[in-house]
């Protein structure tokens, strides 16, 4: 049932070609696969990190989810939502202290139960014995790790892998080059990386400053997997910090949604498809390449930067 439903919802996603101006004279070709029209909540890369999660909730009869994430964050985002639509408790363990925002009124609206751990305890998430006293207090709940990971998140994204080959001939392609998209955990790049087997590379633009153990993750997952560390490249794309804008960002957001049609978010999105064009500017994508942008959604964490975008 998952992988069905999972080649269900990437055949639904659109691949769509781009024309930007600063793709003339390159001889690169690129088309977006638009997985943030997939479902208005459960956007991008979420149903395919969540879905073996879920699945695994129903077979043990859990009762709800417990997962741990930002005040802005994208997955407690979808994660409340899949709560709701499958009739599941959520609950949400939240760096930092308790803030008003768009995402965080949301997860309240959607029936999410939340702790805001201060930034130690949320720090304290990666030490032995984090999860224990969260299982005791919610015994039947199903513990997800942050931003869905994990390796059956991993593998949720590998069926993204195993679907494109077969649909980048809608754009009259008999094969393609790459995949580049947007990094947080490393999840959904493990996963890229498992589906792919070695067949086409896949470019991880890194959201954050460093690797900030993302490789090592990434690692992690693919030798549980049974997969060799290889297949995969990650890219330096975070402009100066987690979550920090500048003119030329924001600038770049306008022109690819006039340009192409693509709405970007300053986190994740923005930042990969820049990186992306200073790559092909710099020639590191050879003439004729083809080459796939996986949007990732998280569109909802637009509205909470949205000032901070207007300003420039």
């Amino acid at each position: 049932m998952p992988d069905s439903l999972l080649r269900q919802l990437a055949a639904a996603a659109p691949l769509q070609p781009l024309s930007f101006d600063w793709l003339a004279g390159t001889g690169v070709e690129l088309a977006a696969w638009r997985l943030d029209l997939i479902d208005p909540q459960l956007s991008g890369n979420k149903w395919f990190k969540l879905v073996h999660h879920l699945e695994t909730a129903r077979s043990a009869g859990a009762l709800g989810l417990l997962s741990l994430g930002g005040p802005h964050s994208n997955h407690l985002h979808a994660l409340a939502a899949a709560g709701r639509r499958f009739g599941l408790r959520t609950v949400g363990l939240l760096r930092g202290e308790p803030q008003d925002t768009p995402t965080v009124r949301d997860l309240l609206e959607q029936g999410m139960t939340l702790h805001w751990l201060g930034y130690g305890g949320y720090r304290a998430r990666h030490q032995a014995g984090f999860w224990a006293p969260w299982q005791a207090r919610y015994p039947d709940h199903l513990c997800i790790p942050e931003g869905g990971g994990g390796l059956p998140g991993a593998l949720g994204c590998a069926m993204l892998a195993r679907t494109l080959g077969a649909r980048v001939g809608e754009l009259g392609w008999d094969d393609y080059h790459g995949c580049w998209l947007a990094v947080g955990s490393g999840t959904t790049l493990a996963g890229l990386v498992i589906g792919e087997a070695g067949r086409h590379p896949v470019y991880g633009a890194l959201a954050g400053p460093g690797e900030h153990g993302v490789a090592c993750e990434v690692a992690r997952l693919l030798e549980e997997a049974g997969q060799a560390d290889a297949g995969y490249r990650l890219v330096e794309a975070c402009r100066q910090g987690f979550g920090r804008f500048d003119a030329q960002l924001a600038g770049f957001m306008r022109e690819a949604e006039r340009q192409g049609g693509v709405p970007l978010e300053p986190v994740y999105t923005a930042k990969a498809l820049l990186a992306l064009r200073e790559w092909i500017a710099a020639g590191r994508f050879a003439a004729g390449s083809r080459l796939v942008f996986l949007h990732t959604g998280g569109l909802q964490g637009l509205r909470a930067a949205a000032g901070a975008l207007a300003a420039f």
